[in-house]
């Protein structure tokens, strides 16, 4: 028995076996991220770093910049902040 959405696609599609298969899912990660969500992600960290959030990482003694800090995090994969990807409907 096919799936609904197999079934679905083929009533649409007029009958044809012609279904093409579903995207590879994608693996999210540091190396992953667009540099616009990388900006987004440094520069909301930098702020909750400047307003006095906890440093999430070692960070050296004399470092003091928000923006130096965040991304000593973000390299260290540390930054708890996520991704939500899809479409707008």
């Amino acid at each position: 028995m096919a799936d609904p959405l197999t079934t679905a696609v083929l009533s649409v599609a007029g009958g044809s076996d012609f279904v093409t298969e579903p995207a590879p899912a994608r693996t999210l990660g540091t190396a992953e991220y667009t540099r616009f969500e990388r900006a987004r992600i440094l520069g909301a960290r930098a702020l909750q770093v400047s307003l006095g959030a906890p440093i999430l990482t070692d960070v050296p003694a004399g470092l003091v910049d928000p923006v130096q800090i965040a991304e000593l995090e973000f390299a260290a994969g540390r930054i708890p902040i996520t991704v939500r990807r899809g479409r707008v409907s």
